[in-house]
């Protein structure tokens, strides 16, 4: 859901403390509640729950791909959302259905389906609609250009953009006929860094696969 601040360090003691159950849990904190932690002011506090606050509106494929479905990874988690358009009827979609869809195969709808009958994960997936967070896909403007400019190629974003996010780099992309992925690998083509770009960046080095920056992804 790309919280920013709810690192591991956070979410380790939203737990201990028993603040939290489970990510739901997220969408019911108060400003109290984050200040008293350690090292978390009143200030960096308000900050969080402004993210969490953010997260709420997210796209749908947000939402699935951070369920933690197993074999459903970002790119996956895009063709659900795109596909059913809503946390409900993919939540009621058959393993037959699931298995017919493009690139998701027999194995990912059973674990797509086995997640969802479950009595926890319902009960997960209401809470989560009830705290406010959208679980309908946003609709896509139809396409107004043929810009296939980034046709076959994979990307995949790390850091920090200065003049753009990420989910606005990652649309570029998929309009000119890209796609992006999570992690790098020798079949990336490109990885767009930007601040702080992480093990990522040393990732791409090792494996040569050719780094650019912002000013360069609006050139190419």
């Amino acid at each position: 859901m790309r919280i920013e601040g709810l690192g591991f360090a956070l979410a380790e003691q939203l737990l201990e403390k028993k603040m939290v159950r489970d990510v739901a849990d997220l969408y019911s904190l108060k400003l109290d509640d984050l200040a008293s932690l350690e090292r978390m002011a009143k200030k960096s506090a308000s900050n969080v729950l402004g993210q969490i606050e953010a997260s709420k509106s997210r796209d749908l494929w947000h939402l699935v791909y951070g369920l933690g479905i197993r074999h459903v990874g970002e790119r996956t988690a895009g063709i659900l959302a795109r596909h059913f358009g809503s946390l409900d009827r993919l939540g009621a979609a058959t393993v037959e259905e699931l298995d017919e869809i493009h690139e998701i195969g027999l194995t990912m709808a059973q674990s797509i389906h086995d997640w969802f009958a479950d009595p926890g994960n319902k009960e997960l997936c209401r809470r989560l609609t009830e705290g406010g967070v959208r679980t309908e896909a946003i609709e896509e403007p139809a396409a107004e250009s043929t810009d296939q400019r980034f046709a076959g190629k994979v990307f995949v974003l790390t850091g920090t953009l200065p003049g753009m996010t990420r989910d606005d780099a990652r649309g570029l992309i998929e309009a000119a006929g890209g796609r992006v992925t999570g992690s790098v690998s020798k079949k990336t083509d490109y990885v767009l860094a930007g601040a702080d770009p992480g093990s990522k960046l040393d990732k791409a080095n090792e494996l040569g696969v050719a780094v650019i920056d912002e000013d360069e992804f609006k050139r190419c």
